[in-house]
């Protein structure tokens, strides 16, 4: 048995915590908002996954001390805007080599960095480990059968992590490719605000599928040049965890995409979500990572332009369609 504790109280956050007790595993659930923390303890359920009850031996906390110290495994599950101020918070008390699971998504805008790179940054003496892949949390929470990926640094780490997280309905599989997982978790949420824009636009499934396919050679393209393994783009934590954020409606981006394909911005979209739009904040930190490294993201620049500058959703639509004719494939050569 494993002590491990969740720090975040959203959606995610407590889906795997109701999958880690159900483990076998002692869990005990952080969160600095005292509404929260109320909430989860007194209804032992969280508003936003209905139906999903909390077991009785599920533990809640508002102190920081007793959330990380003497604990196996600390489970990052805060808003990727608050992962800086939360690891920050929690320096001082993690002990050297703890285990921190990122499980958030997303890129800092303001120093491109990813959520582990951030989590190394304010406590260098953690093992920082992720875990991705294509896993809405209303599914988790209720058991339905999901796969997804452990990246680590070291094999130990990530087989230990595998095997606490690992059941007949959560399979884990382990990679020591850390940022291929998290770009590829990252930058699908913005090609997955596109995907909703154009259902919002009331296209069909011939630009979905083309959105999917083109926006993950896109993710691959920025991804490969930065360091990430192509494999990594063709597997759960690329092209899995697009497909499922850009298909489903559990989907806060796709969701996010909808609206202001309908005309809304993307602050009225992110109010009417209620929940943190994360594409939102990877948007302009992708541009800003396209430009450092010389690569052309022509989706993710209409997302930007849409979101950051008003053009309208049917103008980017076109411009996308209209852009200069190239080959598919540019490695090929004709016989």
């Amino acid at each position: 048995m494993a002590r491990v504790s969740i720090l975040g109280g959203g959606t995610w956050g407590i889906a795997l915590a109701v999958l880690l007790c159900n483990n076998g595993h002692e869990v005990t659930v952080w969160s600095a908002v005292e509404k929260e923390i109320q909430m989860l303890r007194e209804e032992r359920e969280h508003k936003m996954l209905p139906g999903v009850k909390l077991p009785d031996s599920m533990k809640f906390t508002m102190d920081d001390e007793e959330a990380i110290k003497g604990q196996s495994i600390l489970v990052m599950a805060v808003a990727s805007s608050f992962t800086r101020r939360t690891a920050d918070r929690i320096s001082s008390l993690v002990a050297p080599g703890q285990i921190i699971v990122n499980v958030a998504k997303g890129i800092e805008e303001a120093t491109m960095m990813t959520l582990s790179q951030i989590i190394e940054e304010e406590i260098p003496q953690a093992d920082v480990a992720v875990l991705s892949g294509p896993s809405h949390a209303e599914e988790v929470g209720r058991g339905l059968p999901t796969t997804v990926v452990v990246g680590a640094k070291s094999r130990e780490t990530a087989e230990y992590i595998q095997n606490v997280f690992m059941s007949p309905v959560f399979r884990v599989y382990t990679s020591p490719d850390i940022l291929g997982i998290e770009l590829g978790g990252s930058l699908k949420n913005v090609v997955a605000l596109a995907a909703g824009i154009a259902d919002g636009l009331g296209y069909g499934d011939n630009a979905k599928a083309a959105l999917i396919t083109r926006g993950i050679t896109e993710i691959s393209r920025l991804g490969t040049v930065m360091g990430g393994r192509a494999e990594t783009f063709s597997g759960l934590t690329g092209i899995g965890d697009l497909i499922v954020t850009c298909a489903s409606m559990h989907s806060r981006n796709r969701r996010a995409g909808i609206l202001i394909g309908q005309g809304k911005t993307y602050q009225q979209a992110m109010d009417e979500v209620q929940q943190v739009v994360e594409g939102v904040y990877s948007a302009k930190a992708a541009m800003k990572l396209a430009e450092k490294y010389q690569v052309q993201l022509p989706i993710i620049t209409q997302v930007n332009k849409v979101l950051f500058e008003g053009k309208n959703p049917a103008e980017a639509v076109k411009e996308l369609m209209l852009r200069d004719k190239k080959s598919e494939v540019s490695v090929a050569s004709w016989s």
